[in-house]
């Protein structure tokens, strides 16, 4: 466990950091009055998402690897970062839509109708915690497991 204490420090921070963007989003109107809007915003996080990998990994060759990784190195510990955050996202989700934003389900779910994007059965059965819980840990899994290819290939050293 020891060894992976750099990778849930980093979790810990990919958690904190995630719901300061929910309530970001949540201040900026994009789960009530610009909800049309969420899908596009939303994805700006990615950059945050990319910054913290890209800390989390260079922590961990400077502090765990003595200045030096491989790039298979930097690439397991990427992966071990995205164990832990999918692990924290389901209690990311139930803070999400508990506390910082309890009507984004129904916002949702009425503008997509709305709009005609979705029949009310579909947005249903999309915007919905047990839904988001699972995109969560899916997205968290394959999203960090690409972005920790990326980041230990450029974050490697002899």
């Amino acid at each position: 466990m020891k060894n992976y204490v750099i990778e849930i420090k980093w979790g810990v921070i990919f958690f904190a950091a995630s719901l300061l963007w929910m309530y970001f989003e949540k201040l900026m109107g994009w789960h009530d009055v610009l909800i049309a809007k969420h899908a596009i915003y939303t994805n700006f996080f990615g950059l945050i998402a990319i910054a913290v990998y890209l800390f989390a990994i260079h922590d961990k060759r400077k502090n765990f690897f003595g200045g030096k990784m491989r790039w298979k190195q930097g690439f397991v510990s990427g992966v071990i970062l995205s164990i832990v955050i999918a692990l924290l996202s389901p209690i990311g989700q139930l803070i999400t839509h508990y506390l910082i934003s309890p009507e984004f389900f129904e916002n949702s779910i009425e503008s997509s109708v709305e709009r005609n994007a979705m029949k009310r059965e579909d947005a249903e059965a999309y915007f919905n915690l047990s839904s988001y819980i699972v995109q969560s840990i899916a997205g968290a899994l394959m999203f960090g497991v690409v972005t920790a290819a990326f980041a230990a290939l450029i974050l490697k050293r002899k």
